[in-house]
């Protein structure tokens, strides 16, 4: 089986503290550490091990600039056996619809039988996945926790409300975004991102894949703001370290008879 999974490296929000830029409509980027976005890590995950079952390969492939690469080399240390990465200053700006005509255009260019996201990324709009789905004409499944690969066919679980899970029947090829929890990420060794580190990525750009009105000028959604919600009427926030917060929050409960 041919998987792809798209990946996204995102600012790692356990090692940040978030400012918003001077304009007001962006976190400032500038000194922020960054890391493989947690839910196309599962994805990752999963992709290999259903590899490890049935055969095949597993390819990643990411929209971003040339630092987006370590993202790449982190996953093929986990396992992944290949790395596409699309980088192209036509590519900056680009919304959710954009990314999506950027990764198809990759997509048509290989035979993949499985296609994997992760359930949302940084801007959390969580939109990748099922317009990709569309624009490639493939059955899709979101918020997935649980896959079963059969012959042609795959048999997925979805969270719904209430904790439920709703159980699914699926053509191949489709488009799969995955939820966290799915499995439990293998973890990634010093040995393991040595053995990649001279792999070979190819790098494509807009003319490579023939796409065109992507990037800024091409977004048909744009973020204008960005900000920190005004405190409510009793609202309070509590600061210092996680520990001092939850001791706070615990005396606050006992206080007002919650505990």
């Amino acid at each position: 089986m041919e998987i792809l999974v798209c990946v996204k490296r995102v600012p790692d929000t356990a090692e940040n503290e978030f400012e918003l830029n001077g304009a007001g409509n962006d976190l400032d980027r500038d000194d922020l550490v960054y890391s493989v976005n947690e839910w196309d890590n599962y994805a990752v995950e999963e992709a290999i091990q259903i590899v490890d079952k049935v055969g095949g390969n597993v390819t990643v492939v990411t929209v971003g600039d040339d630092e987006s690469e370590e993202v790449l080399r982190r996953e093929m240390a986990m396992g992944a056996n290949n790395g596409i990465l699309l980088s192209d200053d036509a590519f900056e700006g680009s919304d959710g619809k954009g990314i999506a005509a950027i990764l198809k255009a990759e997509i048509e260019k290989g035979s993949y039988d499985l296609i994997m996201t992760g359930a949302q990324a940084d801007e959390g709009a969580g939109q990748v996945g099922g317009m990709l789905a569309a624009m490639l004409d493939m059955p899709y499944a979101s918020l997935v926790n649980k896959i079963e690969v059969g012959d042609s066919k795959i048999t997925v679980g979805r969270e719904i409300e209430g904790g439920n899970q709703e159980m699914n029947e699926m053509q191949l090829p489709c488009v799969l975004s995955i939820q966290t929890g799915i499995n439990e990420p293998r973890y990634v060794g010093i040995r393991g991102i040595r053995k990649v580190a001279k792999l070979d990525i190819p790098v494509k750009s807009a003319s490579d894949l023939g796409v065109e009105g992507v990037g800024d000028a091409g977004a048909k959604t744009k973020r204008v703001d960005y900000f920190v919600p005004d405190l409510g009427d009793g609202a309070e926030m509590l600061e210092g370290s996680t520990d001092e917060i939850i001791e706070k929050l615990i005396e606050k409960l006992k206080a007002k008879g919650g505990l």
